[in-house]
């Protein structure tokens, strides 16, 4: 597995060790943390390797023996893929291609790739079907989307059984505290543990398809036993839940500030074909999600405070290249 250390890896490597796997763990801790292994790496099914997924003479000697690869590594967040575009190139399309030409001569048999919803842009259709257009509107967003389809065309030429599954705003515990402004539900917990009000951007009534952790693992675990290839499937929580509504479950003071271009008004994923396909369903709730997650809040309490200010500036990019764009 690429990018076993970092949020959703390291949850499914937990996943793969419970079903009685052997894992062997890649990541180049660029952005993952040995911490989110401690539990796996005890069990002593769990081998880990530091690599970097852009070199394939690397990941050879990982990939050795291997059945089937789950690729999770890859940079994201929207504002870094806007201001160093090509570092994304490398990471997640490069990347990606090294670890399908590695998959190759390493004659592993079935690919599961972690795409990103972010390719389906503004959707016209919500819930969002998998036949939907691309519309990628960031680097991140493009580069994540080429990465899906190097590995279908790895998977054509080369006889590799591949599969795709794009995710929506996935959240939980191990979710990265530090960096970038990103994900809502680490700026609202951070903010709460503070003591400062969450800011809520326009009305708060956008909605998000908050799909928790956990559930993405098991969708990964049935992938990868399926016998299906040449597919992709969006993966989420079954429903779609308003900003306001996560501050609620918090608890707290909010601040609205005003909106910002470059975002959907919902994301939220039509799973009916994962449904009926492999047999998929989330489990998780958000009201049980979002209580889980709290429980774990200390994670956030050396996380930036995200303000009005910071947040106007560290954004201020995204705002001027994808503003224009806006249709909304």
């Amino acid at each position: 597995m690429t990018g076993a250390a970092g949020f959703i890896g390291s949850h499914l490597v937990d996943r793969l060790v419970a079903d009685g796997h052997r894992v062997t763990a890649v990541d180049n801790l660029v952005t993952g943390r040995m911490s989110n292994l401690s539990d796996a790496l005890a069990t002593g099914k769990v081998e880990f390797i530091e690599a970097d997924v852009t070199d394939v003479d690397s990941l050879l000697g990982p990939f050795s023996g291997v059945d089937r690869l789950f690729h999770l590594a890859a940079l994201a967040d929207i504002v870094p893929s806007i201001e160093r575009p090509l570092d994304y190139v490398k990471a997640n399309v490069d990347g990606t291609t090294a670890v399908m030409e590695a998959a190759r001569e390493s004659h592993i048999g079935r690919v599961v790739y972690a795409a990103s919803a972010s390719c389906y842009g503004f959707p016209g259709a919500i819930p969002t079907p998998e036949t939907s257009p691309m519309d990628p509107r960031y680097p991140y967003a493009l580069t994540k989307y080429l990465g899906e389809q190097i590995c279908f065309h790895w998977g054509q030429v080369y006889d590799i059984d591949v599969m795709a599954l794009r995710l929506f705003n996935v959240y939980g515990p191990r979710s990265r505290t530090t960096g970038a402004y990103g994900a809502v539900m680490g700026v609202f917990i951070a903010q709460s543990l503070a003591g400062q009000p969450m800011t809520i951007v326009g009305s708060g009534e956008q909605t998000r398809d908050f799909t928790y952790v956990t559930d993405v693992a098991d969708a990964f675990a049935t992938a990868g036993d399926s016998n299906i290839s040449g597919e992709v499937f969006n993966v989420g929580s079954g429903g779609t839940y308003s900003i306001n509504r996560l501050t609620e479950l918090i608890g707290g003071a909010t601040l609205n500030i005003p909106k910002r271009p470059g975002e959907p008004d919902s994301t939220y994923a039509d799973i009916s074909r994962i449904r009926e396909h492999l047999g998929w369903a989330p489990i998780t709730s958000f009201e049980e999600g979002v209580r889980k997650i709290m429980e774990n809040a200390d994670d956030w309490r050396e996380a930036p405070v995200w303000t009005p200010e910071t947040i106007e500036d560290a954004t201020r990019s995204w705002f001027g290249h994808l503003g224009a764009t806006d249709p909304r």
